[in-house]
This record gives structure tokens, C-alpha cells and sequence, in this order.
């Protein structure tokens, strides 16, 4: 077990230049551009594949990183440089880390590849789990998958919602219903080849930030796919099924709390996008601060400004602790014994909107167009409170954690 840390090795060092660079450099200069199309920004994509981000290789580097500081040190980078882009650049790794926590070796060979495409042919993949009624609530799932046995198929139905990539992914990882009885433990995730029938993209959604970034519903309508495409394998799910059925007699709690177990351990990947995206600001308005005078002098010299800047800084270094210590814990198997993956994602994400806003405050006018970036970084920030479970439920996580209460 690698020893907590609060100070990154020469090799993350090195890591977190050459992102730093790719993001000031390539991302940055970007932003406003694909903010304003609201389109996939397929040429930095390009870009980042050539370089070797945008690549399974990188992600899963950082992703056993035995300090836990991998994956949060990236996130907090790429989301510096713009949230928008790179949520489209990380994008497909949600659906490839639902393939490697899941899959065979042969579905990871096989499919995993075809998400990212190549650096002459890039593709993105898109992971698909909320429903237009099941959000936070995911035992309220309707999407289904019937096995079809005579064929060795499964037929699934439903429609997802707000899903990255969806539509435009080269391959989709769809999670549906197996077993309703059995809430969220009978749900299983199935690979969507490309090019298959009865997949087609909803609704894309025009969105208040993050608009470089794809979302859209996906519709499913007796969509088939092979046996060999449920991951994990047949003989795997039924196992599962079995011993779900089991302890839910014994005692159903248990079920709900393992499950709410692997999303404690990934909220503080989306605190880490938070804390990138107010350094950000906060930097541009420290900037802003030491050089804007007024009455003869920098506004930095008012004490109301440099204390507005001081609470923001405070505000974002405890942030990114609390990402680093619940990242460290999930990669080192402590377990989360006051929902800290939870308290993680809560902060950062509040700290990100409270600090874009104060940003906007500090430059005045000019912080209001789209001259600056703030504006653009305001209204990005807002999604952290939204995805990966609200606020709300964030804080409704903490609490019955502490309470020792099962979490529904």
C-alpha cells in the first residue's frame, strides 16, 4: 500500500507538465471557439491522440497509479485547460473502464481499440446509464435486455439520457435490467457494436456549459446483439444473479450499500475536473486583480478584492485534499467509512461554482462577455453539482453514512 502523499514524484511531475503544456498550448486556445459550434471538437481530439492522451495506454497508467494521484492530477489539468473539451477528450474512458471492470479479456482486446480509433481515425465511445426517470435513483431503471436463447441474443429496450458520446460513439456500453427484482444488482452492461439496428441518437441537448462536449439520448428499439456481448459472459451474470438473490433474502441493505460503494470510489475523479476548472479562474482573476487599477492602483490592493482571492485559493487547495485523499483511499482499498468519495466530489464541485462566480465578480464587466473566460468557466462549473450524483444527494450520501443508516 503506497503512503499517503500531499506531493507528487518526479514522474507524476513530468506527467503533469506535458498535460499542462498540451492544455495551455492546444486545448485553451480552442475553447471559445467550440464553445460557441456546441459540436464535438474532433480536431483536438486528433490532436490529443497523436500525443498519446487520448489513449487507453495513458488513462490506464494513470488509473494504477498506486498513489491514487494519477487519474485526479490529469482530470485537474485537462479541465484547466477547458471543462468542455476535455470532457470530450476523457469521455470514451468512461466507457472503457466499464469494459475493463467488467469484461473478458477477449471483450476488452476486441472492443476497447475500436473506442479510440487511431490517431488518423479517432473514435469516441459513450457509456449509457441514466434514464430520463432514473437519474440518482438508478433501482428505477426501465431499460431491458431479454436473453433471446434459441439465438444466444439479447434484445434490449429503452432509452437512455444524457449520455456523452451518445449517438455519435463508435461503440456504446448500455446498462439495462436483467432481473427487476433485484434493483440495481439485476442490472448487467452490454456492449452495442457499431452500426447496429434499432440504436438511434435522441434528442442532442443544448446545454448551459461543457458545450464542446456531446450529450445526447440514446434510443434503444429491439436492439440484438450476440451472447458474447454482455460483458463478463452469461455463466458470470448468472452467478451474480444467484448470489444477489441470496443476500438480498438474508438482507437487501447489504446489496444496496456494495453498489453504492463503486460510486463513492468515482466521484473523486469529477472532484478533480472541478478543482481544475476553478484554479482556472481563479488564476485569471488573480491576474486580472495585479494588473486592472483603479483610483491609481491595483484592485488587488483593495482589501475586499485580496480577500475575496485569499477565501478562493483556501477554498480550491482543501478541495483538491479532500480529491486526493478519497482518491488515494480507493486505490488503496480503504474504505469509505464517512462516504469520503462523496465529501470529495460535495466540495470540489460547490468550491468550483462559488469561485467561478467570485471570478466573474472581480472582473466586473468584463467578466460578464465572453471577452473573458470566466463567463464560460461560470457556466461549465455548473454541471459539477448536477452529474455523478447532485449535491443533494451527495450530502443525503454523507449523512446517512454517518448515521449509520442504509443508503437507498
Amino acid at each position: 500500500m503506497a503512503e499517503f502523499t500531499m506531493e507528487l514524484n518526479d514522474e507524476q511531475k513530468e506527467v503533469q507538465d506535458w498535460l499542462h503544456g498540451f492544455a495551455a498550448d492546444v486545448i485553451r486556445p480552442a475553447a471559445a471557439e467550440w464553445d460557441e459550434r456546441e459540436e464535438t471538437p474532433w480536431p483536438v481530439i486528433q490532436e490529443a491522440a497523436k500525443v498519446g492522451i487520448y489513449s487507453l495506454d495513458f488513462y490506464a497508467q494513470q488509473y494504477f497509479d498506486p498513489t491514487g494521484l494519477g487519474i485526479p492530477m490529469a482530470m485537474e489539468e485537462l479541465f484547466w485547460g477547458d471543462a468542455g473539451i476535455a470532457l470530450s477528450i476523457v469521455g470514451t474512458g468512461l466507457a472503457a473502464v466499464g469494459v475493463l471492470a467488467n469484461g473478458t479479456e477477449e471483450q476488452i482486446g476486441t472492443w476497447i481499440p475500436q473506442m479510440y480509433g487511431d490517431a488518423g481515425d479517432v473514435k469516441v465511445a459513450a457509456f449509457c446509464s441514466s434514464e430520463p426517470d432514473a437519474g440518482s435513483d438508478v433501482a428505477s431503471m426501465r431499460t431491458r435486455a431479454v436473453y433471446d436463447e434459441a439465438k444466444d441474443e439479447w434484445v434490449l429496450n429503452g432509452t437512455k439520457t444524457w449520455a456523452t458520446n451518445g449517438g455519435i460513439a463508435n461503440v456504446h456500453v448500455v446498462v439495462a435490467v436483467v432481473d427487476s427484482e433485484l434493483g440495481s444488482k439485476g442490472h448487467a452492461s452490454f456492449i452495442i457494436p457499431p452500426n447496429t439496428p434499432g440504436l438511434s441518437q435522441g434528442q442532442k441537448f443544448k446545454k448551459h456549459g461543457i458545450r464542446a462536449s456531446h450529450t445526447a439520448e440514446v434510443v434503444l428499439e429491439d436492439v440484438r446483439v450476440p451472447g458474447s456481448c454482455l460483458l463478463g459472459g452469461k455463466e458470470k451474470l448468472d452467478e451474480r444473479l444467484a448470489r444477489a438473490r441470496e443476500r438480498a433474502k438474508a438482507g437487501g441493505e447489504r446489496v444496496k450499500n456494495a453498489a453504492m460503494a463503486t460510486f463513492e470510489a468515482s466521484r473523486p475523479a469529477v472532484g478533480a475536473m472541478a478543482v481544475g476548472t476553478a484554479r482556472a479562474a481563479y488564476e485569471v482573476a488573480l491576474d486580472y486583480a495585479k494588473t486592472r487599477e483603479q483610483f491609481g492602483r491595483p484592485i488587488i490592493d483593495n482589501q475586499g478584492v485580496a480577500f475575496q482571492l485569499a477565501d478562493m485559493r483556501t477554498s480550491i487547495d482543501a478541495a483538491r485534499l479532500l480529491v486526493w485523499r478519497a482518491s488515494w483511499m480507493a486505490v488503496n482499498g480503504k474504505p469509505f467509512t464517512a462516504a469520503e468519495g462523496s465529501m470529495s466530489k460535495l466540495f470540489a464541485s460547490e468550491t468550483a461554482k462559488k469561485v467561478t462566480a467570485e471570478a466573474i465578480q472581480i472582473l466586473g464587466g468584463n467578466g460578464y462577455t465572453r471577452e473573458y473566460p470566466v463567463e464560460r468557466m461560470h457556466r461549465d462549473a455548473a454541471i459539477y453539482t448536477i452529474f455523478e450524483g447532485t449535491s443533494e444527494i451527495q450530502r443525503l450520501v454523507i449523512a446517512r453514512t454517518l448515521a449509520g443508516m442504509p443508503i437507498r
